[in-house]
């Protein structure tokens, strides 16, 4: 249970406060309130359409932290309840968001209204009634490096100042217009500029939070087991769902893109310090990811197939994986960055925080979750009803 007192970063002993979470029911939101729920005695208004993830926080109502959250099912397209919900609560984390990459270029309207219509009431309520606000942007704003520009061959491309990405310093490279992937990046990128111009004109306290590959269990869906039957999640479920089905992993474009994958816990830790801390995350921008586990896309899928045999008893496929065109993965119009390494200095000047999981024990805790949740729902699909006699 949650220690009755607290201290900041700063000696100040921590006052709880209510947080209205938009959501919630989410893969991140899930484990933000449980962490806020088991350490702390602030109190959550948990706000989203689903709640799939956050069932076992909500019942049953004995729960110990059962009197520090409730659940609205608010759609904050068009729901009038959302400005009420934001003057309840002294803080507000936006982490509402379409952010799967199969989505940018297919669905670019949605796309573009999610992330940023839809943000824009969220933004002027907090503004307009002196509330606080976390949002939840993404890597993605970087679009390219620098260093993408040079040949492949240039000794630069090797010097971290041109691909290390700094929150006060790197631009913001998209490609073209026609390739549709960057509309994410783009409306992520407005939608921060907004909240920076509201907090230069009109005083809005916020915190910008841009996440690298956060990975763990509960992250994206499985197609047909907790999630919709068609569509493409991001890589790391993408490859879990190969694995799953005793399928070869699907390389786009040879999986020479370069990522960065942190531990969905030692990531809300740094979110639970921005909370806690308003004087030292307030007006920041802060990169949240690991640069320690640096690889390719290919050596990610070499690397989970090692992890899933181990984990579930299965002999890896002879062919464990095959190359597909970005065309035919993703459709026309994809678009990708080459490399998301994030520069960690002002986070762990701000808040002192830095990653402390492996890549190896992220994937080893994400998988074995997934290996279990498949097995039970491939049972439960797979029993039939004992007739009575």
């Amino acid at each position: 249970m949650a220690s009755p007192t607290r201290v900041d970063l700063d000696g100040n002993q921590i006052k709880p406060i209510t947080i209205c979470m938009i959501g919630a029911g989410g893969f991140i939101g899930s484990h933000l309130c449980e962490k806020i729920l088991s350490e702390t005695q602030h109190t959550i208004l948990a706000v989203d359409v689903y709640n799939d993830k956050v069932k076992h926080l909500l019942e049953p109502a004995g729960l110990p932290w059962a009197d520090r959250i409730r659940f609205h099912r608010v759609n904050i397209k068009h729901d009038s309840r959302l400005e009420g919900l934001i003057k309840m609560a002294d803080l507000t984390i936006n982490l509402a968001a379409i952010c799967t990459p199969a989505d940018y270029n297919t669905r670019p309207l949605d796309t573009i209204y999610s992330n940023f219509i839809d943000a824009l009431p969220v933004v002027k309520y907090c503004s307009e009634n002196g509330k606080r606000l976390i949002h939840f942007s993404t890597c993605e704003v970087y679009g390219k490096t620098i260093g993408s520009f040079l040949p492949k061959d240039h000794p630069l491309r090797q010097d971290p100042s041109f691909y290390v990405l700094k929150e006060d310093a790197s631009p913001c490279i998209f490609g073209p217009i026609e390739k549709q992937r960057w509309s994410y990046a783009c409306a992520k990128q407005l939608i921060e500029r907004l909240i920076y111009a509201e907090g230069a004109e009109n005083g809005l306290e916020f915190t910008i939070v841009r996440p690298f590959n956060w990975i763990g269990p509960r992250m994206d869906f499985i197609p047909g087991v907790d999630g919709p039957s068609e569509g493409v999640p991001r890589v790391l479920a993408c490859f879990s769902n190969n694995l799953l089905r005793r399928e070869p992993l699907k390389l786009v474009d040879g999986g020479q893109s370069q990522r960065t994958f942190v531990y969905i816990k030692d990531a809300i830790e740094a979110v639970l310090l921005m909370i806690e801390n308003p004087a030292r995350a307030n007006g920041h921008i802060f990169n949240v990811g690991n640069p320690n586990n640096e690889v390719t896309v290919k050596q990610l899928a070499e690397m989970m197939t090692q992890v899933y045999a181990n984990v579930s008893g299965e002999p890896s496929l002879e062919e464990p994986t095959i190359d597909v065109s970005s065309k035919e993965f993703y459709g026309e119009g994809y678009d990708d960055s080459d490399k998301r390494i994030p520069d960690m200095t002002i986070i762990n000047k701000q808040l002192g925080w830095n990653p402390k999981t492996s890549l190896w024990d992220l994937l080893e805790s994400t998988l074995t979750y997934q290996h279990r949740t498949y097995a039970e729902a491939v049972k439960q699909a797979t029993a039939k009803p004992v007739a009575s006699s």
